[in-house]
C-alpha cells in the first residue's frame, strides 16, 4: 500500500486522530505531550499514530496535509492543526465541544 493511501485510510478510519511523537502514554516531545493532554482531558476515544515508528509517514503527511510540523490533529478527515491550535481551542471550550460531538456520531 502507498504510503499516502495508508493516511488516507487512517484518517478515515479514525474520527479523531493525531499523528504525534511517540505515543499518548510516552510522547517523545514537548509539542506532542501538550497536544496530546489536551485531548485526554477532552475523554474522547481517539486514535494516534507514532510518526517516530513510521518514518514513511512523517515524510509524505507534511505534503499531503500541506502542514509542515508535527502532531497534527485530524477531525472527520479534516486537519484541525498543531499543538498550538489544539490548546487554544482547548482553553476556549472548542475542542471539548467539537469532540465530544463527533464521539457521540461515532460510538466505539
Amino acid at each position: 500500500m502507498e504510503t499516502i493511501d495508508k493516511i488516507k485510510k487512517q484518517i478515515s478510519e479514525n474520527p479523531i486522530l493525531i499523528y504525534m511523537k511517540g505515543s499518548p502514554k510516552f510522547p517523545s516531545c514537548g509539542f506532542s505531550a501538550r497536544a496530546v493532554e489536551a485531548l485526554i482531558n477532552c475523554k474522547v476515544p481517539f486514535g494516534y499514530v507514532d510518526i517516530l515508528a513510521n518514518p514513511d509517514i512523517r515524510s509524505e503527511l507534511p505534503k499531503y496535509a500541506q502542514w509542515p510540523t508535527f502532531p497534527q490533529l485530524w477531525v472527520e478527515g479534516e486537519l484541525v492543526g498543531g499543538c498550538d491550535i489544539i490548546l487554544e481551542m482547548f482553553q476556549k471550550g472548542e475542542l471539548q465541544t467539537l469532540l465530544k460531538e463527533v464521539a457521540e456520531k461515532h460510538p466505539a
